[in-house]
């Protein structure tokens, strides 16, 4: 079986894979708080338990491939995985073969979980399509019909401008992010609501649209991310949804560089 990881700012997403049959079929995946100062012992705990509580066992994981933008936990997942599950673990890395040209000033200044969002959206969506990822950051990625990997933007997650919001005005308390009945609010907390939620969309599809302008001809965008659902409801532009993405893309690099056994560490 094959354990896919993504680190992120905010969570770490795990996704299992069994790797038998004519076809990789995803048997768990579990969504984590990211501990930049956790040990690889408490990290090591929490899979093993993981993996229990769905009936596995950590010795069933032969590969591990890991995409992260925290350099900080990358050294003690390392350990973990050569400790927990014996495997030395395949990371998102230059050198790593993608099979996607990546054209920008610096390729090695692309976050590992933009690339591996591209590679999956152009492997099933085909191009040119843009990846929005809704995370701590929104990303948009832009993939070219031959499947080059173009560009982006990075703008503010929409967690992060409330919390900007409700830190800096002192009269102003948190709200749930949520879509108000109407844009026109009635007292403070559908005031926020829809400035943040409604004024979030515009954003997104004020991007999306000049993306697309500028490509010169239409293309699919794929949303993913912790509020993909809730932001692609109201996008004149979104239209796949895909919760998977990033674990499926995982899946896609693990196999474009498989080699004939496991790199395994003595028991």
């Amino acid at each position: 079986m094959l354990l896919a990881i993504d680190v992120g700012n905010t969570n770490t997403v795990l996704g299992l894979y069994r790797l038998e049959g004519e076809k990789p079929e995803l048997a768990a995946h579990w969504r984590v708080t990211t501990h930049r100062t956790q040990t690889a012992d408490e990290y090591g705990v929490l899979f093993v338990n993981l993996f229990e509580m769905n009936g596995f066992s950590t010795s069933q994981a032969h590969h591990i491939i890991i995409s992260s933008v925290v350099p900080p936990v990358e050294g003690t997942l390392r350990q973990v995985c050569e400790t927990y599950f014996h495997t030395e673990p395949l990371f998102v890395e230059p050198g790593i073969k993608t099979g996607m040209p990546v054209l920008v000033d610096n390729p090695t200044e692309l976050g590992a979980d933009r690339l591996v969002n591209s590679i999956a959206a152009f492997e099933r969506y085909g191009g040119p399509c843009v990846v929005v990822d809704f995370g701590t950051a929104t990303t948009f990625d832009v993939i070219s019909a031959k499947g080059e990997y173009l560009g982006g933007a990075i703008a503010p997650g929409l967690g992060l401008s409330a919390e900007a919001l409700f830190s800096r005005a002192a009269r102003l308390t948190r709200v749930d992010i949520k879509r108000p009945a109407k844009v026109i609010g009635t007292n403070t907390v559908t005031h926020l609501q829809s400035g943040l939620y409604f004024g979030y969309i515009g954003l997104v599809d004020g991007i999306l649209e000049r993306i697309i302008a500028e490509l010169g001809a239409p293309a699919r965008v794929i949303a993913t991310g912790g509020l993909a659902r809730q932001i692609a409801e109201d996008s004149r532009f979104i239209a796949e949804i895909d919760d998977m993405l990033t674990l499926d893309g995982l899946l896609i690099l693990f196999e474009r560089n498989r080699t004939a056994k496991p790199r395994s560490r003595p028991h």
